[in-house]
């Protein structure tokens, strides 16, 4: 069975005016178009104007298409169809086949593949005779994702049925495996003569099964005899344009969890639909931004990595982008900047993974016979992330040189035992199912700068009167995180203080940002995955990112989770981030270190984490300041001001400080935070990042200096801090080491957010701490001088309030 339109109506084309080909049927011109290939088997290629392949195209119009040949299938089939298997083939035809298999709601989905996965097994193949990579493989994890039972239907999806004779190859090899009773091939365009659709019939009769054909339009080609050998006298084609002002190149780290296939290579489930989406929804929230919604964006996937891709487009329109879709391909077309040709701009480049040879092509970018230059966003997997993708002539060099902005995303690739390993762990913990929160919906920092794993109570009444509340938790009848205080707000001539200390000081603090930003680089991770205490750390966090964006054209994924003193870590955000990416990369940043208590708690945390089960993730903070000689991974050790503990929520985007209590946190949750919206009139969180990223190029060359003098000074931790306080405590008769508050920046919070008893200061009038003295004066708080303090400054809790 044939659905199609009648053969009525021919496409006229450059191809047809010069060479005499030309394709015929009703609704067949809006399909495809005529292009020519410079291949002895096949010199006409069928270009699709509904597949995103040799051309960019909206995706909307993609699903459209796709969305229509599933519902012939699902007409052909009816609730049968979600028992179906459905296998696309490669490299076309892998995003269709997906497109296709969701919406009939299939229980399974199969792309046949030419790269070869070394962990992966071999369970069939099948050829393509006119292709330009002829042998199709079939590498699901199991074997058993084929053997359903034989009145399971088979759906096979292509871009296009031209004799019907890779789709016979194709059942044969599949019958031969695990034999089925009923094969439908589904494809845009069916343009088999006569001849060719007897050929089918027989065929199926051989076999002994029953195999339909179903397409959106059918129609013929028609080709001279002398086509092949007057397309390859052709003169080569003009390929990798250049312009006269070099596009960018810059990489996006990209969160993927481990446990959900990026595609059918591998076997994809209809039970990972959902997760598939919301992972692609998450990765498409730290893109906002990236791309401005004026400017025209190519989202460009490779080769059979089709699908994922195409769901990121559909975000980014989603979020108001001009965005399209295509791929990258294996075919040699033949390219010519003429009216009434699909193909009118080419590049050409080595393949970027390993042991392969032949060259790779990506066509038009660009709308045919458009001026703009629009962004590229290439989402590759990472077998293909190698040093040829970046080398000269690679696919980023011939793309910027071309005049785009080039944006990569690497996503890490199904790998069978990888994905195998990931469910089977995965299956002994509980999926964390929150979606991170992103500004401006939460917080005033720009999505791409931040996601909060943060549940977001901003609803809920949490402050209280601030000696009451001290009362409570001296008094042990309340923790100190299951409320918040409430936000002081300084006066004017304070804010006109912290303005003053902002300039005084940028160029010092983005010293230290280039500085401990160059020893994680160096240290621990080229890629890092950066992970911010919040509150206090979430500023620093953004920085550190900034810098590496700035000096590397990396935007590395950086998270902003909860740590709570007596409580541990977040461990629901430490799952969701060790599923989704490499646990080695992770590094965890706070702002600075006074006696080392977070840094305590830390490792005694992330132990307890990794002895049930999780990740083992590196203890070693990352901060700007560690006075308290407590990390190897720091900025300075000096006690120095740090503009972003001036003020509360009003520096740090608007969010709160941490919340963890039994009423609103419940399992699978995380920590809370609220997102204090009516103080936007007050924010200056912006301006504290962009102020200090511009003093980002004076310091260079020092912060580069400075940490390569670090790596090789012995930085091992000395605590210091820790037996000072101690000494502390007893001077000033404390019952608690937890009253006494060290350093500039816990001073300045113990004026902000507790009920302070004294200040402590080592020089009565040294700038870093002015802002103190003025907050101490406005509060009614004494401020004494003790010359032998080890600190810069000492903030003194108020015992039985």
């Amino acid at each position: 069975m044939t659905t199609s339109a009648s053969t009525a109506g021919v496409a006229s084309s450059w191809v047809t005016a010069e060479f005499g080909a030309s394709v015929s049927g009703d609704g067949v011109d809006a399909l495809v178009q005529l292009g020519l290939r410079r291949n002895p088997k096949r010199a006409h290629l069928l270009v699709s104007t509904v597949l995103g392949k040799h051309l960019p195209t909206p995706p909307a119009q993609v699903r459209e298409a796709a969305n229509r040949l599933g519902d012939t299938v699902v007409g052909l089939l009816g609730d049968e169809a979600r028992t179906a298997t459905v296998l696309g083939f490669a490299e076309t035809a892998t995003g269709l086949g997906h497109c296709v298999a969701e919406r009939v709601g299939a229980a399974r989905y199969l792309h046949s593949s030419r790269r070869a996965v070394a962990s992966a097994t071999i369970h069939g193949s099948f050829e393509e005779g006119h292709s330009h990579a002829t042998t199709h493989l079939l590498q699901p994890v199991d074997g058993a994702l084929l053997a359903t039972d034989p009145t399971v239907p088979v759906v096979l999806v292509d871009d296009e049925i031209s004799t019907g004779r890779t789709a016979i190859e194709a059942i044969e090899a599949l019958h031969g495996l695990d034999p089925h009773r009923r094969y439908i091939v589904a494809s845009l365009v069916d343009m088999r003569s006569a001849e060719h659709r007897a050929q089918c019939a027989a065929s199926a009769e051989r076999i002994g099964v029953t195999i339909d054909f179903v397409a959106l339009a059918a129609g013929q080609v028609s080709l001279p005899d002398d086509l092949t050998d007057r397309v390859c006298a052709l003169a080569p084609a003009d390929l990798n344009p250049t312009s006269d002002v070099p596009g960018t190149i810059e990489f996006v780290s990209a969160p993927w969890p481990a446990t959900v296939p990026d595609g059918g290579r591998h076997g994809f489930l209809a039970a990972d639909t959902e997760p598939f989406h919301r992972a692609v929804d998450d990765l498409a929230a730290g893109l906002r931004g990236v791309f401005d919604a004026r400017e025209p964006v190519t989202v460009v996937g490779h080769e059979e990595l089709m699908y994922l891709p195409l769901c990121i487009a559909e975000r980014l329109a989603d979020q108001g982008v001009d965005a399209a879709f295509q791929t990258t391909s294996r075919s040699p077309a033949h390219v010519v900047d003429e009216d009434g040709y699909p193909l009118r701009r080419g590049f050409s480049f080595p393949a970027p993974e390993d042991a392969q040879d032949a060259p790779r092509f990506l066509y038009n970018v660009a709308a045919p016979g458009s001026q703009a230059t629009p962004g590229v966003l290439l989402v590759i997997d990472d077998p293909a992330d190698t040093a040829v993708l970046r080398a000269n002539g690679g696919l980023l060099d011939v793309l910027s040189a071309a005049g785009h902005r080039v944006v990569v995303v690497t996503i890490p690739s199904a790998d069978p035992g990888r994905l195998t390993a990931a469910r089977a762990h995965a299956s002994s913990r509980q999926a964390p199912v929150g979606d991170p929160l992103r500004g401006p919906d939460f917080g005033s920092y720009g999505p791409s700068e931040v996601a909060w794993l943060l549940k977001d109570l901003s609803e809920f009444s949490l402050e209280g009167d601030l000696a009451e509340r001290e009362r409570r938790i001296q008094a042990g009848l309340a923790h100190y995180a299951e409320s918040l205080p409430i936000e002081f707000q300084p006066g004017a001539e304070y804010l006109e203080l912290f303005d003053a200390a902002l300039a005084g000081s940028a160029r010092r603090l983005a010293l230290a940002v280039g500085t401990v930003a160059e020893l994680i680089l160096t240290e621990r991770s080229p890629t890092p995955t950066l992970v911010s205490l919040a509150r206090a750390g979430t500023p620093i966090g953004v920085l550190i990112a900034r810098w590496i964006r700035w000096s590397r054209g990396l935007t590395p994924a950086h998270y902003g989770v909860s740590i709570v003193r007596g409580r541990g870590i977040d461990a629901v955000a430490l799952d969701y981030i060790a599923i989704r990416h490499d646990p080695d990369s992770v590094v965890f940043v706070d702002g600075w270190t006074g006696k080392g208590a977070i840094a305590r708690e830390l490792t005694a945390a992330l132990d307890e984490y990794a002895a049930a089960g999780g990740a083992r993730l590196n203890d070693e903070l990352a901060v700007l300041a560690d006075p308290g000689s407590c990390t190897r991974l720091y900025g300075t050790r000096d006690d120095f001001l740090i503009a972003s503990a001036c003020l509360n929520s009003t520096v740090s985007g608007l969010v709160s400080r941490t919340v963890l209590n039994d009423e609103l946190i419940k399992p699978g949750d995380f920590h809370g935070a609220k997102f204090y919206r009516d103080l936007a009139p007050f924010d200056v969180s912006n301006r504290f990042l962009d102020t200090v990223a511009a003093e980002f190029e004076a310091v260079a060359d020092d912060a580069v200096a400075h940490a390569a003098a670090l790596q090789d000074a012995d930085r091992t931790p000395q605590w210091d801090g820790w037996a000072s306080i101690e000494a502390m405590q007893k001077r000033y008769e404390l019952s608690s080491i937890n009253f006494v508050k060290p350093g500039i920046g816990e001073t300045t919070r113990v004026l902000l957010r507790r009920v302070p008893w004294r200040i402590l200061v080592r020089e009565p009038d040294l700038a870093d701490h002015e802002h103190i003295r003025m907050l101490a004066a406005e509060r009614g708080v004494p401020v004494d001088v003790v010359p032998d303090l080890a600190y810069s400054c000492v903030g003194l809790i108020k015992e039985n309030v």
